[in-house]
């Protein structure tokens, strides 16, 4: 078995944790999901960076000692990343007394070595990024990474003599072209590089909140030098518990934002050069999640809370967002209205419908009446010599191909881009066979079956290949098609999925979302009270209509008009034709598989040449109609 190491940058938990730092642990978690379906060993980490000077000076605002200030911080990280299903096996914090004896075992041994000397720093300091600059590197006489000011300072400190590593890193770069992902990071830190390296300061006097220097307790190794040896301290290195070290070392991903590729591109080789370690396979430096076309800082209030995302549209579907509207390694923009959009169109329209309308069809086909509301449905014996359809299965395959060829290059979007496509075609082949059309006879079933399988069986395929990306809904997929717990390496293929697989009926797989805007104007909050105009009935009237629950199980809108449906629904006791005024309000995916009540003994009438049999009761206000839905009740079901 193959050894797979991927970490995520460990976080400077100065604040609470926001949808930036979601970003990239997502991503991960999408990559080591990945190799373990493919049958690799995967070791996974992430964790918090616990010191330095803003830490201490936050925790001294707020009258807290440093670890009681971050501890409820890193609490909700830990929190986080069990919402959103991040599937790390350690979490590494800096403060972990294993992390901090090798931190001081690595100091001492560059020391020993003269890779780290003592001198005096002189330069320009930037407090947000608690990072070193020289004058050269300064933008606009500001910080390069974040644009803020920077400080003047001048103290006692050991450098690291980084200023050594220049050639030896440009000829790393040479020899492995794949190091420095994407490219445009590739060549932003080779000209980072040929302007010239100095030496780095990697301690301080001025605070005390960070590891010491073994040999020299004035000072405390600077917090990006404490950083970057977790990558090597989570495995043991330097420890009697070094077997994780020999097994997973070098790292195969360093998943990190672009502000900080420099420190994992240029500053750890180095290091690792100096340890005479071997160096990781790859830095991946992704692009920025912007908010208002800046980048999302805690500083800059411009932070989006993901709890509060994960709670409105559940953590799967925020991970889907994340991964298929931006391109990993450029910057993207968050904008809700785009994740109502995007998540209404793919996951409501394009997947979840298929879903529900195949399964609502495959139990209202194959069961009799009196059993329509069973649980499961099997897929029939007489679909036993389904004959595939060719061009399904060649673009399924085809997707297969691309899919392991893009995911190892951490080309999401384009990869979820493909699966869509597939999804897409599925539906289309579902309306040009319309097995509805069908009778309930034996050869009837024989050509039902045999659509019914292909699409679950596309379905299954396409549940393996979203799971790294949503893995709680490709799981529900799963057992809606009856097929159980999915080998990758096995079962990646056309064909696996039993023939007699029970099919669980699904009313709605995700819920397309209704936009909201909050309004505070009060006159939109006072209802008046409207006198009721209609003129008075009696019982006997009333008596006369038969209003049923009804379950929609087609719906589209009739062309050439501008409100008219045409629905199909089942009424407890057969199918019915419906025309319905109501698709100004809504689209087609609204209505299908929701429970409605009809008025079923309504004298059928024409309209648009299609024959009406019946009505469909809706609730009107001012310039609105809405439906009633009961989905809570079973299709039959008489209202009096």
């Amino acid at each position: 078995m193959k050894n797979f190491f991927i970490t995520t940058p460990i976080y400077y938990p100065s604040g609470q944790a926001h949808l930036g730092h979601c970003y990239s642990t997502i991503a991960s978690d999408v990559m080591a999901r990945y190799k373990k379906m493919k049958g690799f060993e995967v070791f996974f980490s992430t964790g918090t960076d616990e010191h330095g000077q803003k830490i201490e000076a936050n925790a001294k605002s707020k009258g807290l000692k440093p670890i009681e200030y971050i501890e409820p911080i890193v609490d909700n990280f830990k929190k986080l990343w069990k919402v959103l299903g991040i599937s790390y096996d350690i979490f590494i914090r800096t403060t972990d007394e294993n992390h901090k004896l090798t931190v001081q075992k690595v100091f001492e041994s560059l020391y020993k070595k003269n890779k780290i000397y003592k001198g005096r720093y002189e330069g320009w300091y930037c407090l947000p990024c608690e990072s070193f600059f020289s004058e050269s590197n300064l933008k606009d006489g500001k910080c390069p990474d974040c644009g803020r000011e920077v400080k003047k300072q001048s103290e006692e400190a050991y450098f690291f003599r980084l200023s050594d590593y220049g050639g030896k890193l440009l000829e790393f770069y040479e020899e492995n072209p794949d190091f420095v992902q994407p490219e445009t990071r590739k060549n932003e830190m080779i000209n980072f590089i040929n302007s010239g390296l100095e030496d780095l300061c990697v301690s301080r006097t001025n605070f005390e909140w960070g590891i010491q220097v073994p040999f020299d307790s004035k000072h405390v190794i600077y917090v990006w030098f404490d950083a970057l040896i977790n990558y090597i301290s989570v495995l043991g290195y330097g420890s009697n518990n070094g077997f994780l070290f020999e097994k997973f070392w070098p790292a195969d991903f360093h998943i990190v934002g672009k502000e900080i590729t420099r420190f994992h591109t240029v500053v750890w080789p180095a290091v690792l050069m100096a340890l005479d370690l071997p160096i990781s396979k790859c830095v991946y430096g992704h692009g920025w999640l912007l908010f208002n076309n800046d980048k999302m800082s805690k500083s800059k209030g411009n932070i989006i809370d993901p709890f509060v995302l994960c709670d409105k549209y559940g953590a799967d579907p925020i991970r889907y967002f994340l991964m298929r509207e931006i391109p990993f390694g450029l910057d993207g923009s968050f904008d809700e209205t785009i994740l109502v959009n995007r998540l209404n169109s793919d996951l409501a329209n394009d997947l979840g419908n298929l879903i529900s309308r195949m399964t609502s069809f495959a139990h209202g086909f194959f069961q009799i009446v009196e059993d329509f509301e069973s649980s499961y449905v099997t897929l029939s014996e007489l679909g036993a010599n389904v004959k595939i359809d060719l061009e399904l299965i060649e673009k399924v395959d085809k997707l297969i191909e691309i899919y392991e060829e893009n995911m190892d290059k951490l080309k999401f979007a384009l990869v979820l881009s493909k699966i869509w496509e597939v999804i897409s075609f599925c539906n289309k082949y579902v309306d040009l066979n319309s097995p509805w059309k069908f009778e309930k006879d034996k050869k009837g079933a024989l050509e039902v079956s045999k659509v019914l399988y292909n699409v679950f069986e596309t379905l299954r395929i396409i549940a393996i290949l979203l799971s790294p990306f949503i893995p709680k809904m490709s799981e529900e997929i799963m057992e809606i098609i009856g097929s159980g717990k999915n080998d990758f390496l096995n079962d990646l293929k056309w064909g696996v999925l039993d023939k007699k697989s029970k099919i669980k009926k699904c009313n709605s797989f995700f819920r397309r979302i209704i936009p909201t805007q909050d309004n505070n104007d009060d006159k939109n909050l006072n209802l008046k009270e409207e006198s009721c105009k209609n003129s008075e009935i009696k019982i006997e009237d009333f008596s006369k209509l038969d209003l049923r629950v009804a379950k929609v199980l087609e719906c589209q809108k009739i062309k050439k008009t501008d409100n008219l449906f045409k629905c199909v629904l089942f009424d407890g006791k057969k199918m019915r034709t419906i025309v319905s005024g109501t698709a100004k309000y809504y689209i087609p995916e609204d209505l299908v598989n929701r429970n409605v009540i009809i008025i079923t003994n309504l004298s059928p009438i024409t309209l648009c040449g299609i024959r009406s049999e019946g009505m469909i009761l809706t609730s009107e206000h001012k310039d609105t109609i809405a439906i009633v839905f009961v989905d809570n009740l079973k299709p039959g079901s008489k209202i009096s």
